[in-house]
């Protein structure tokens, strides 16, 4: 079950991109042929926005593989942090500034909160760039959607930061669901123990709400009344960006506190789903959800929950039967979980097949009832193993190939994970048409996007 031999990795796009997205040649089918670098040193000349939190992780993996041209960031201290790494690098507050003046870099590499990744991303799209974008894609399903055409027109690579796509355990997990080891798999169960958001204050306390330890307990069920002083290193008007304007308080910076605000982002779901309902989404070829329901606590209007609860229908793919998959967070849990009927793991993704169960975290793999698979012997490994997340992003690039969960997959699972969201706030199960791009609810589809601040626009 520990398997730990690997081999190339020519196939893996193959199994995991959808009909329609096979790659073949070095371009995807439906996309023109992805732009290769032209950097004369043999390294991409690349872009960071933003340096700090994720944006520092991101950082130092591409910047031990690329010539780091210009930073930009809203927040001096990880700007002027950064620019102690890289001396020669220009420096920018603003990422529109930034695009406005360089034009000489191959790639973009952008870990902004969410409520601004699809602008930071487009302009590089456009301009034919290769781009790196942190999980989730976007804020919203519209932008989501937006940034799948512009990467589809403008055939460069791009890449959402879902690293444990380029764990060993993963694929092997995929190997055995494609490889029939459980049977037609026609219920998957996701669930993920972190509880940040609203909630009761003893429920926080409980739970280990972010918000608990940073002191800002009064705020784990409300919004607050008074603003405090903007930090003297934050631009506090460009971190706001596209949202409404709002006072400063210390609720949302700095990160991940934002992510608990739908003005920002969309809560767990779309946070931790980038990176756990994307083995599923894998595993069984999932595209679009035909049906999504939700439920948790009455919806507040502007914080998202500690704990709910999303469920995705998924019709036929191919040879594929219908999947129901359910989505848990905070204190919800699989009933199957609470009955002990399977080992009791604080996260984990179920698929239960017609022969068989299998069981999966990030780091380990199960198959159940264990009785039934002793002396099982897994297939030889046929996905390969990755050179790396990052490097593999950088080789592609280079070379002018898809990378691993380019936009037109990682979209895909981004507009899944929201979808959960919209069912949630609107309080209704919906019906979603993938080619309209909105529900069957109007009173569901405000939800699917916003309205921009003035001097905003995608």
């Amino acid at each position: 079950m520990n398997h730990k031999t690997i081999i190339s990795r020519s196939k893996t796009r193959r199994q995991f991109l959808k009909s329609g997205f096979l790659a073949t040649g070095g371009a995807v089918i439906g996309f023109p042929a992805v732009v290769s670098s032209k950097s004369p040193n043999g390294k991409l000349n690349t872009v960071v926005i933003a340096c700090g939190g994720r944006g520092a992780a991101n950082l130092k993996e591409i910047g031990a593989l690329t010539n780091v041209v210009a930073l930009c960031d809203v927040n001096s201290q990880a700007l002027d942090a950064a620019a102690q790494q890289y001396p020669n690098a220009r420096k920018y507050r603003d990422f529109r500034e930034l695009y406005a003046k360089e034009t000489d870099y191959d790639a973009a590499v952008i870990s902004t909160a969410e409520h601004t990744h699809a602008f930071a991303v487009l302009p590089a799209l456009r301009a034919k760039k290769h781009v790196y974008c942190e999980k989730p894609l976007t804020r919203d399903v519209h932008e989501a959607r937006v940034v799948m055409a512009a990467a589809k027109e403008a055939g460069v690579t791009t890449q959402m930061g879902t690293q444990l796509h380029a764990s060993a355990n993963y694929r092997r997990v995929v190997e055995l669901v494609q490889g029939g080891a459980i049977g037609p798999v026609r219920e998957v169960h996701v669930w993920v123990s972190r509880a940040w958001g609203m909630q009761s204050k003893a429920e926080a306390e409980a739970n280990g709400d972010l918000f608990v330890k940073a002191g800002l307990l009064d705020y784990i069920d409300k919004m607050p009344t008074e603003a405090k002083p903007v930090p003297p290193q934050l631009d506090w008007d460009l971190w706001i960006g596209p949202a409404p304007m709002r006072p400063y308080h210390d609720i949302y910076f700095p990160g991940p506190r934002w992510y608990r605000y739908w003005d920002f982002a969309n809560g767990t779901m779309s946070d931790l789903g980038s990176h756990w309902n994307d083995l599923p989404f894998w595993a069984l070829k999932l595209d679009h959800p035909k049906i999504i329901s939700a439920d948790g606590p009455a919806p507040h209007p502007e914080l998202a929950p500690a704990s709910m609860s999303a469920t995705y229908e998924y019709g036929a793919r191919g040879d594929l039967p219908p999947v129901k998959l359910t989505w848990y967070q905070g204190s919800l849990r699989p009933q199957l979980l609470k009955d002990k009927k399977i080992p009791e793991w604080g996260n984990g993704v179920l698929f239960v097949g017609d022969g068989g169960m299998l069981l999966a975290d990030y780091g380990k793999h199960l198959l159940l009832p264990e009785d039934k698979f002793k002396g099982f012997t897994a297939p030889a490994p046929s996905i390969p193993a990755s050179v790396g997340h990052h490097k593999e992003f950088v080789e592609c690039a280079m070379a002018g190939k898809p990378a691993l969960c380019d936009f037109s997959y990682s979209g895909l699972l981004t507009v899944a994970n929201h979808l959960g969201g919209v069912a949630y706030r609107s309080g209704k199960k919906i019906i979603w048409d993938p080619v309209k791009g909105v529900t069957d609810d109007a009173s569901a589809n405000k939800f699917l996007q916003r309205e921009y601040r003035a001097g905003w626009k995608l």
